[in-house]
């Protein structure tokens, strides 16, 4: 990383040391001249199409270069540790401009030991278990060099990990008591970690290979296209003349880049470069403008549908399907947003931070309309897609597809057609004065064909309801499209006469995307398979076990003791990782103990919001000092201390933090539980209002300026909107008691994707009694009960009035939840049926509201006379 220099004004960074931080944390610092640059880029182009050929249907289609997972997975790995030893230098005084021969012997025999698995997959397949000297010596070699392209790619933290895992595993029998096992030989370990899926190559890796590179090469085409400087500029159009106006933008284009980003620090230089200037220039302090953008960015990695990676490994590790995740994921990124607007727009009232000029002044009435028309024209857009091609799947069945190809090709033209009617946008040098915002109607209308590619993702998602990855096959090979046609077609649209060259164009611009898109794999692919060190870890020696008994014990069994332990060990173990590897350790060790511990306690909840509550911590270590990269590289762009950066970053993130405590408790803000239109409404109303109000208690600001109590009310607000059940189960219990003989009524009656709330008992595989709650899915409705739990991997015996597991399927919801065979169901609850809804909860609370609403309109009604 490019060592800070300290200059007259403070902290600052060049631009060429903003795109060092990038290229090293993301593509790799190294620019070589000659053949090696063209060796690189041709490995880079040869990886991002393997990965198109293994998505689509061809090779099933054609009988050829058919790859099993594994194989796919070693060759994957394989190419990322090549690229990572020729691209990422060993030390900060490597050369940057060649590659040593020290580096082209470590990728040569990196890449063997990592594509060992595919070179000898029938050997190793004809003897499990049953290692050879040169397994063993590939499996050590292989670990050692996958470490230290982790070191170069990554950082130190996940190779001091990862290191002390292994150490672990060998050093089982010398650690103290309460973490002692029997230890593993070296054939043993190394055949877990290198030579199965439980290790290295294990679900993480798989997850890489299968989805997220196909995701991360479609944002790499996006933004090669130009639709990152059109979100930038539309942002800026839009809200650049409001208060505090650069700042808002700033969220917005975040919001919208972090839609196609998997990387928090390239967010931050990607719309800080542009957005933090302004906003210094309008008046934010400079800490506080790198803090806007660093805590902006990294709430980019909570949006869907991308998570930075990880809503296609919550799909494995949760057990749900892909649309599941996305949709239990939206609520809490879009509240954060729009709490983040309202933290900027405090800020503004506070230092009356005004907005910046269009560029074109206009009536009130002329604005008015010309955004009434953009926007109800986006609506009529949206509207058209969802419910025309709803309609369209539903009379034309499996022909769908082709139609909607056709009114696609239809709309792509029309939409590019009518850019042309305005001028193009280009890249503004961030380093000149912005006196002047951009029109909002021409710079919407420039690229809203942009937006073709993601819909034709939704429509294969939710629709099609095709795969992650075939999904993204699809929009990826419309993005390609669009990159190779959109600049001819423009030229012929403004006739310039130059239709060869911008074909010409068209295609550089395809291979630079591609190639982007792969450097931009190298670290990902590293992290998932450095990450599967950890869980295989787990996996061998159930050291999950003990992290849940010294939780447990330290936490006396208090719940909130216990959650908070968690938060801040996952914002520990998240220093210094990619958002990828972060969720990945954080899943493997914590999510565990807060399902153990929990259900010990009476705290069930679905899988997914544990899962949702370690990644919503880990990923708050990317702004925390002293490590929080996306917080260095905003305070370079501001010229400010990148440590008061961070504090000012991770007070902003505190209305992000609250969110997992809340939906924990509150599983209605993950969509769950709400059935119907009326209560969708109010869950999002008062979920947004809640997250509102702890910015303004938090900031010090609502109307005016808080008062100590005014303040004290507002956090009590916040929290009986987020959780109304607090209070209401003082008053009435929240369930009832029925027992276990009840279970196939309850399992027959039960709606759609409903759970039930079971306790067990038993003695667990280990010999330990067992006496907790889990909180069951009962997925899709059946024929029968028999049948409906059969789909979740659950088989039940009855004996007399005693329920009984009788067998539990591998991999299945009911295995990842603990049950085993054996368990007996103890007992059963269900929702009491005389209890008031727990909405009713918001009336006292509105009203509290209103009152310090009221106190403080008052107040600052008096001391405007005075200011004036």
């Amino acid at each position: 990383m490019a060592s800070p220099e300290k200059q007259e004004h403070g902290f600052e960074l060049t631009d060429e040391q903003l795109r060092q931080i990038v290229a090293e944390a993301d593509t790799g610092g190294r620019k070589p001249t000659g053949w090696p640059a063209r060796l690189i880029v041709l490995v880079a182009l040869a990886w991002s199409l393997m990965q198109l050929w293994i998505a689509s249907p061809l090779p099933f289609s054609l009988g050829m270069f058919v790859f099993n997972d594994t194989e796919a997975r070693s060759i994957h790995l394989a190419l990322a540790v090549f690229l990572a030893f020729l691209a990422y230098p060993a030390l900060k005084r490597s050369p940057r401009d060649r590659i040593p021969l020290g580096d082209w012997v470590l990728a040569a025999v990196g890449a063997f030991c990592m594509g060992y698995l595919f070179l000898f997959y029938r050997e190793l397949a004809a003897r499990p278990g049953l290692p050879t000297t040169t397994d063993l010596a590939v499996a050590v070699c292989g670990l050692i060099l996958l470490l230290e392209a982790a070191r170069r790619a990554l950082g130190l933290p996940m190779v001091v990990l990862s290191v002390v895992f292994i150490g672990y595993v060998f050093l089982g029998p010398y650690m103290p008591e309460m973490i002692a096992h029997r230890g593993a030989s070296l054939a043993k370990g190394m055949s877990h970690l290198w030579l199965t899926t439980e290790g290295v190559f294990g679900v993480a890796l798989g997850v890489s290979t299968s989805f997220i590179f196909l995701f991360v090469l479609f944002g790499s085409l996006l933004e090669t296209a130009g639709a990152g400087n059109y979100f930038i500029k539309s942002a800026i159009s839009l809200l650049g003349h409001l208060r505090g106006g650069p700042a808002k933008a700033a969220v917005v284009a975040s919001a919208s880049t972090g839609l196609i980003s998997g990387s928090s620090i390239a967010n931050v230089v990607t719309t800080g470069t542009f957005t933090i200037p302004l906003m210094k220039r309008v008046g934010y302090a400079p800490k506080k403008a790198a803090a806007v953008e660093a805590a902006a960015s990294v709430d980019g990695q909570i949006m869907p549908p991308v998570m930075g990676a990880a809503a296609f490994l919550m799909v494995e590790y949760v057990g749900i399907p892909y649309t599941e995740v996305i949709k239990h994921a939206f609520l809490p990124a879009l509240i954060s947003y729009i709490a983040l607007f309202y933290v900027v727009h405090l800020e503004a009232l506070k230092a009356d931070i005004r907005g910046l000029p269009r560029r074109v002044t206009k009536s009130a009435g002329h604005r008015l309309l010309s955004f009434g028309l953009t926007v109800s024209g986006l609506i009529v857009l949206a509207g058209a897609v969802y419910y025309g091609m709803g309609w369209i799947k539903a009379l034309a069945g499996d022909a769908s597809a082709i139609i909607v190809a056709v009114l696609m090709f239809g709309c792509y033209i029309g939409l590019l057609w009518y850019a042309t009617r305005h001028p193009e946008l280009h890249m503004d040098d961030p380093s000149s004065p912005l006196t002047e915002l951009p029109e909002t109607g021409p710079t919407l209308k420039t690229g809203l064909y942009y937006l073709l590619p993601v819909v034709a993702l939704i429509w294969n998602l939710m629709v099609e309801e095709l795969s992650p990855a075939l999904s993204a096959f699809w929009a990826t090979l419309f993005m390609i499209f669009i990159l190779v046609t959109q600049r001819p077609l423009k030229a012929i649209f403004r006739n310039t006469g130059n239709v060869g060259e911008a074909t010409r164009q068209g295609f550089a611009d395809l291979h630079t995307g591609l190639v982007t898109g792969a450097r931009n794999m190298i670290g990902i692919g590293i992290a998932t398979a450095t990450a599967g060190i950890i869980v295989g870890t787990v996996t061998l020696t159930g050291v999950g076990l003990v992290l849940t008994e010294f939780v447990e014990a330290v936490s006396g069994g208090n719940l909130m003791v216990m959650l908070v332990m968690v938060a801040v060990i996952c914002l520990i173990l998240g220093m210094g990782l990619p958002t990828t590897a972060n969720y990945i350790v954080v899943s493997t060790l914590m999510a565990p103990v807060v399902v153990e511990v929990g259900a010990q306690s009476g705290l069930l909840v679905p899988l997914i919001a544990v899962h949702m509550f370690v990644f919503y911590f880990g990923l708050m270590a990317d702004v925390t000092p002293p490590v929080g990269l996306a917080s260095y590289a905003a305070a370079g762009i501001a010229r400010c201390d990148p440590i008061a950066a961070g504090v000012q970053a991770f007070l902003y993130s505190m209305r992000t933090a609250i969110l997992p405590f809340m939906f924990i408790f509150n599983t209605q803000l993950l969509m769950i539980g709400v059935d119907s239109v009326w209560l969708f409404a109010l869950t999002v109303s008062s979920a947004i209002v809640a997250n509102l109000m702890f910015a303004a208690a938090t900031q010090g600001w609502f109307i005016t300026r808080n008062r100590v109590h005014e303040s004290i009310l507002l956090l009590l607000v916040t929290f009986t909107l987020f959780r109304p059940g607090f209070w209401m189960d003082m008053l009435y219990p929240p369930y009832q008691e029925l027992p276990a003989s009840e279970l196939t009524r309850l399992v027959e009656e039960a709606p759609r994707n409903d759970n039930l709330r079971i306790w067990v008992e038993g003695i667990s595989l280990e010999g330990e009694e067992v006496s907790k709650g889990m909180l069951l899915p009962l997925g899709d409705t059946a024929p029968s009960a028999r049948e409906r739990l059969g789909r979740v991997g659950l088989t039940l015996m009855s004996l007399g009035d005693e329920v009984q597991v009788a067998a539990v399927r591998f991999g299945s919801q009911s295995e990842k939840l603990g049950l085993e065979q054996g368990y007996k169901i103890a007992r059963i609850e269900v929702p009491s049926v005389d209890r008031p809804s727990r909405e009713w909860m918001f009336v006292p609370a509105l009203a509290l509201l209103g009152f310090v609403w009221f106190a403080q309109t008052r107040r600052a009604r008096r001391q405007q006379p005075t200011r004036a």
